[in-house]
């Protein structure tokens, strides 16, 4: 058993906060209790008789001494359900130089997660059960929940639809081509009555290839500093204005991949009202940075979408605030330091995300007052769980035992990543929520 004490519990899916005990049974993986500060049976607490006589847990030997016995005393430190990301990229198989299934996943554990689903365009795609089943296998060897939709189409090509019967079967957790929009209308609204059937969210990349010159950067003031034509934010306005259309004709689970601009996200907000089926998701980035960040890091701040403008930030602010943006999704993107070194034209887009994450939500949503703690989490957690149909983003006796523990005030600086690569603008920034503990399924996977 493992006897978390004293922490400051918030849980979204009932709504629940304040100081409560937790009792977790490390063998079943599941919370065994959740009571009151204070009220746990002395029965029930392991490691009792090393605590006897102790005014508090300080007094008790060191934090390793605690925890070895089954007790952790978090001070007062939020404990949460362990967030849930639903757009990373590990890169394996194929590009295994930037990210793998472990080195992701340890990079996800510290920055507080405990289930990750991943996208889907790698070498080879995830378009057959072999490919899909090579990557659930692997991610099993990890110490969180690791998930991974398929593709859409065959090779990503836009052409033919993937056997998402068998795919669904096989354990998809949903379906997407996230990179290259889905541009042949008849062919998704196809996918979208077969990923229905299936029970399975289809999730898009928004963005019109046709009207980009050059991928990554908003074509605005930083597309001018560089002198390039850039990626209009009509491309990511006019896929999204049909795609919604067609999802709602369909009433079919659809998620509109890291919104960037105003008007996508007030064709969202209008759609959610003829639809329950229409879902978002924000990256982190798009509600800290502009455009300016690329001219200042360059091809660190590079995106796809890119960074736009003040009033899209705001925008996506204001999304989230008022439940348009459903959830938050890193879309944790690594690349090794020679691609990104490459001139602006020729860089990959992406940054990793999974490791400030928490630290930028609560930086720029809950300490400037936009969210709640509570909405916070919810967003990155309970939400994404249940978009993707996980058993997750929640704590209930009997529930997983997948669990954050953060301190909201404490700072840390932007370094040593767990990724495999460091392409972020926010390297060297102090920032506040130091991650103390990850727990995924009873047991302590990251200790910070």
């Amino acid at each position: 058993m493992l006897y978390l004490k004293n922490g400051y519990m918030i849980d979204p899916a009932s709504g629940t906060e304040g100081y409560y005990d937790i009792l977790i049974d490390t063998e079943s993986g599941k919370i065994a209790q959740i009571v009151p500060q204070g009220t746990c049976a002395a029965d029930d607490v392991p490691g009792q008789e090393a605590l006897a006589g102790s005014e508090n847990m300080e007094n008790s030997g060191t934090e390793t001494d605690r925890e070895s016995a089954g007790v952790i005393d978090l001070y007062g430190q939020i404990v949460a359900p362990g967030l849930v990301d639903v757009h990373v990229h590990f890169r394996d198989p194929g590009f295994t130089y930037k990210e793998d299934i472990h080195t992701g996943a340890s990079a996800a554990a510290k920055g507080g997660f405990t289930s990750v689903v991943l996208m889907a365009n790698t070498k080879p795609a995830v378009d057959h059960t072999d490919t899909l089943a090579y990557v659930l296998h692997k991610g099993k060897e990890t110490g969180i929940h690791v998930y991974s939709c398929a593709n859409v189409t065959k090779g990503l090509q836009g052409r033919e639809l993937t056997d998402m019967e068998a795919l669904s079967r096989q354990g998809a957790a949903g379906f997407t081509d996230d990179g290259i929009p889905l541009m042949d209308e008849t062919l998704l609204r196809a996918a979208l009555k077969r990923a229905a059937k299936c029970g399975k969210p289809v999730s898009l990349h928004e963005e019109n290839p046709t009207l980009i010159q050059n991928n990554g950067v908003n074509a605005g003031k930083a597309a001018a500093h560089f002198g390039i034509g850039g990626s209009p934010r009509e491309a990511e306005i006019s896929m999204v204005e049909r795609d919604l259309r067609i999802a709602v004709e369909e009433e079919a689970d659809l998620s509109i991949q890291h919104i960037s601009t105003k008007e996508a996200v007030e064709l969202v907000r209008q759609a959610k009202k003829k639809s329950r089926h229409i879902y978002a998701e924000a990256a982190p980035h798009h509600f800290t940075l502009t455009e300016d960040a690329v001219i200042k890091y360059g091809t660190l701040a590079k995106m796809n979408p890119p960074l736009r403008e003040e009033e899209d930030r705001l925008a996506v602010i204001e999304g989230l605030r008022d439940g348009t943006i459903d959830m938050i999704a890193t879309d944790h993107a690594p690349h090794s330091a020679a691609e990104k070194a490459k001139p602006v034209t020729e860089a990959p887009s992406g940054i990793i995300g999974l490791e400030t994450a928490l630290s930028l939500g609560i930086r720029e949503l809950v300490d400037k007052g936009y969210l709640s703690m509570m909405e916070l989490i919810e967003k990155m957690s309970f939400a994404p769980a249940k978009l993707y149909h996980l058993d997750a983003g929640y704590l209930k006796e009997g529930g997983p035992a997948d669990l954050v523990v953060f301190d909201p005030k404490k700072e840390w600086v932007v370094k040593d990543f767990a990724s495999k690569s460091v392409n972020s603008p926010f390297t060297g920034e102090t920032m506040p929520g130091v991650v103390s503990y990850t727990i995924c399924g009873g047991k302590v996977v990251y200790r910070g």
